[in-house]
């Protein structure tokens, strides 16, 4: 059995998280897998498979610089004495995370790291910080560059020719099975009812996420006389900001974040992303398999995957989503069937290429 290993930040929240875990889970019975964690924490730790091994590699983050670096030296060297390309396969999993990609890259000759970003429109078109990123997470030392959107990698190749014979695209599995089973778990903090309901899921991350865009248009169609009610679910270091922002605004509810947020998306009538940038969203496959039309600012693949055939694809403003939603509930939105085995198969297939090529 091949030794593969799998380098992230955490297992908390997150879309990022979620793909990872479903991997762990399709892929344990077939590989002898590590989990290397910079901080071995996270609501989904206690949902990988027990045959997983998880390690923890974290820096250390002492405050005078010298000592510092002394001291991650030495850590970095006793990681290569233990671990030095011991796995069959390896791959950073947090594109940001410097610790993953060291681990990733010592591990294995064939490497790989996971883009699951439009790091472009994260740094605002600034190609300067777009490179730096890349050149910091050394790039150029990963046998096979992995890309969950296609929009991301072309932008890639645009600045890093040089590298695109190493690029793949690959979406993130989904466990659909996992999916539908918990959508049907009973929850009392929300009601389904006759009335339009748009539902939010992920972090509260202003410079991403841009809920205000949400929150705004949502007091604008109010003022308008429409009928409807929106529901975030979710956490982050902008939740505080939003209900402020939303304090005098009624149909808003702030519900949390959900360890199982899948019997809330089934409860509403579409799903709503007003994000600035995306990599692929985890949220708009999740939606598919319940059969609920998307509402997204123009982000990845959404034009291509989302626009006619499960939702309404607008643009990116305060303007674009209140179009959006006053659409959705003065038409509505049937979206196409989802064949949730097929899109699985068909990652499933690249995946085996990614790790045995």
């Amino acid at each position: 059995m091949k030794k593969i290993l799998f380098a992230a930040y955490s297992l908390d929240y997150g879309g990022i998280e979620t793909a990872l875990l479903t991997l762990l889970k399709e892929l344990h019975n077939k590989y002898e897998i590590t989990l290397s964690l910079e901080e071995k924490q996270g609501v989904y730790l206690n949902q990988v498979p027990e045959d997983v091994n998880i390690i923890v590699f974290k820096p250390n983050k002492n405050k005078i610089i010298l000592l510092r670096k002394v001291i991650n030296f030495i850590k970095q060297f006793k990681f290569k004495l233990k671990y030095k390309n011991k796995f069959d396969f390896s791959a950073c999993f947090a594109t940001y995370s410097l610790p993953a990609s060291f681990v990733a890259r010592t591990t294995s000759k064939n490497c790989a790291i996971w883009i699951h970003n439009n790091y472009m429109d994260s740094y605002n078109q600034d190609i300067i910080k777009y490179r730096k990123l890349y050149k910091d997470i050394h790039i150029y030392n990963y046998k096979k560059i992995v890309f969950v959107s296609k929009i991301a990698a072309k932008i890639f190749t645009a600045q890093f020719p040089e590298c695109s014979k190493r690029v793949l695209i690959c979406n993130n599995l989904i466990d659909y099975e996992e999916i539908l089973r918990k959508s049907k778990e009973k929850i009392d903090d929300l009601k389904k009812e006759n009335i339009t309901t748009f539902i939010n899921i992920g972090r509260h991350d202003e410079k991403q996420k841009k809920l205000t865009r949400i929150i705004s248009a949502t007091e604008k169609l109010n003022k308008e006389g429409y009928k409807f009610r929106v529901i975030f679910v979710g956490k982050g270091t902008a939740t505080n900001e939003y209900k402020k922002f939303a304090k005098n605004i009624k149909n808003i509810e702030f519900l949390g974040a959900k360890k199982n947020p899948y019997p809330y998306l089934k409860c509403s009538d579409a799903m709503i992303l007003s994000s600035d940038y995306e990599g692929y969203p985890v949220v708009f496959v999740e939606a598919k398999i319940l059969g609920k039309p998307i509402i997204t600012t123009d982000v990845s693949d959404s034009k291509k995957d989302i626009a006619d055939k499960f939702g309404i694809v607008v643009e990116k403003s305060e303007e674009g989503i209140y179009e959006g939603m006053k659409q959705f509930i003065e038409n509505g939105f049937i979206p196409e069937k989802f064949d949730s085995r097929k899109y699985n198969d068909e990652i499933l297939k690249t995946l085996e290429k990614i790790i045995n090529n």
